[in-house]
């Protein structure tokens, strides 16, 4: 076992799984209309220096309640202003009502995309009471290539607004050559009430 350090952690892994993991950058949301890491900008770093970037989602809270399409979603930038590349994705969620009540997995078609340039969703619906939020990690891999589709996965848990905890999946790769400079963070409706989004790199 070998032990990774850090500023902030020592990080135990198990032999051969990879190099030391670096914190790069902490936003935290005020009533947010996005959270944005851009390559070169405000101390960022999202190019060859590290081969994966783990961005981790703690706690972020929407400040409008969901049953109106109020989602937690990512945008990817390929060297443009926009946070458009082109992405194919799916999506899935596991289900447990608060009641304890409908249990299931769910494969949610209407929230994959298909050679789109929209931003893909990554909660549902979320509720906005106070003690609510979501929280997960968002991994994209060599964002600097100029040769190959660049993959992307997510795993997070939500509350949604039937009362309900959501743990979502999605995965899927931005179907574009040009290097991903940059990653956006945005509720579909709404702002990012409060929260903190995390950038580390991993060599």
């Amino acid at each position: 076992m070998a032990t990774y350090q850090n500023s902030r952690y020592n990080i135990a892994l198990p032999s051969g799984a990879g190099g030391a993991i670096t914190l790069i950058k902490t936003l935290t949301a005020s009533s947010s209309a996005t959270l944005s890491f851009v390559d070169g900008s405000d101390d960022v770093v999202l190019d060859n220096t590290y081969r994966t970037y783990i961005f981790k989602i703690i706690n972020c809270h929407p400040s409008q309640q969901g049953g109106d399409g109020d989602e937690f979603t990512v945008g990817f930038r390929d060297g443009g202003s926009s946070y458009d590349a082109t992405k194919t994705t799916t999506f899935f969620s596991a289900v447990h009502g608060e009641d304890g009540t409908g249990g299931a997995v769910a494969y949610r078609t209407s929230h994959d995309l298909a050679q789109s340039t929209g931003f893909q969703t990554l909660s549902v619906d979320n509720d906005a009471d106070n003690d609510v939020s979501i929280s997960g990690e968002l991994w994209l891999f060599s964002p600097s290539s100029t040769t190959y589709t660049k993959h992307f996965m997510w795993r997070g848990n939500s509350v949604h607004s039937s009362a309900a905890a959501h743990n979502n999946f999605c995965s899927g790769y931005c179907n574009v050559t040009a290097a991903i400079d940059g990653v956006q963070f945005k509720m579909s409706a709404g702002n990012i009430d409060a929260g903190t989004i995390k950038l580390y790199g991993i060599t």
